[in-house]
């Protein structure tokens, strides 16, 4: 090979790493969102800091809905002009007795009020599960049941999508009741919030379930959890001082080609002094560092 033909060479290699490089990068763009539960309900304080900490996106409480469900055109506002959007918004629980009729009410008046906000999902829980048992198939096939008669009747009257989210201490605490759960709602009326800390800290691999559970899965929670001495023996930490995969999930999320938001959540600061908005700077640099673009 002479000069000129290396040269030429040289030249469609570079490009062609380049190319790869902008594609890679293009592959690597997600939906980052952060949720405003890490500031214990200084809601208006939290979308500034979430605005300047560069996130495009907020999961605001139920706690928002009594102060502004009669004026939601100011929070809107707020939300808005801070380049913010509602990515989801935080609902409350579906309890599973017979009668859910004040549930229903519930989520409904929430789902009017996140669609007054401009938002398009809530997010469903629970808090039925027994304090000395596991729970059985029937009672979390009867909370999947009724979480999609809920969902049915908030979606159907409003367009606001429901999605339920896993939890520790809760019905959906390990990946087998998690499993039972999403494979018996509704999903016609209601997707999946996988929280991948709580799925970690249940027993479950974060990273494979995204696949598992690609064709209903609507949202994420990214949070991380470590292990400690305290009664419960865990305890959830900004992003990268756990043990949470999050290279291995970003890569999943990847492959299934997920659109959908990735929110962080911290449901408080875990070292006292520390604040609310350097907890959020430890999860952006963590992302950073693995080369999560948003």
């Amino acid at each position: 090979m002479n000069r000129r033909d290396f040269l030429t060479q040289a030249s469609i290699l570079t490009a062609s790493s380049f190319l790869s490089l902008e594609v890679l990068a293009a592959k690597s763009k997600h939906k980052i969102a952060y949720s405003a539960i890490t500031w214990n309900g200084n809601d208006l304080v939290a979308i500034g800091d979430i605005a300047a900490l560069g996130f495009k996106g907020i999961q605001l409480r139920a706690n928002t809905y009594a102060p502004f469900k009669d004026k939601p055109q100011d929070l809107k506002d707020t939300i808005t002009k801070s380049g913010l959007q509602l990515a989801m918004f935080s609902s409350g629980n579906v309890s599973i007795q017979d009668d859910i009729t004040k549930d229903i009410e519930t989520h409904l008046n929430h789902a009017k009020f996140i669609k007054a906000l401009g938002g398009k999902s809530l997010q469903i829980t629970n808090n039925s599960r027994p304090k000395d048992r596991l729970p059985t198939t029937e009672e979390l096939k009867k909370y999947a049941k009724n979480m999609s008669e809920v969902a049915k009747v908030v979606k159907g009257e409003t367009g606001i999508q429901p999605a339920y989210h896993n939890h520790m201490n809760q019905l959906g605490e390990t990946p087998e009741e998690v499993d039972i759960i999403f494979n018996e709602m509704n999903h016609k009326y209601i997707l999946a919030l996988l929280d991948v800390a709580h799925y970690t800290q249940g027993g479950g691999n974060a990273a494979d379930a995204v696949l598992k559970y690609k064709d209903i899965l609507y949202a994420t929670h990214i949070k991380d959890t470590k292990v400690t001495d305290s009664k419960s023996g865990y305890q959830f930490v900004e992003l990268g001082q756990g043990r949470v995969d999050f290279p291995a999930i970003f890569e999943n999320l990847e492959k299934i080609k997920f659109k959908g938001w990735n929110i962080i959540e911290l449901d408080s600061v875990p070292v006292k002094g520390r604040t609310a908005l350097e907890c959020g700077q430890t999860s952006k640099k963590y992302l950073e560092s693995i080369k999560v673009n948003f």
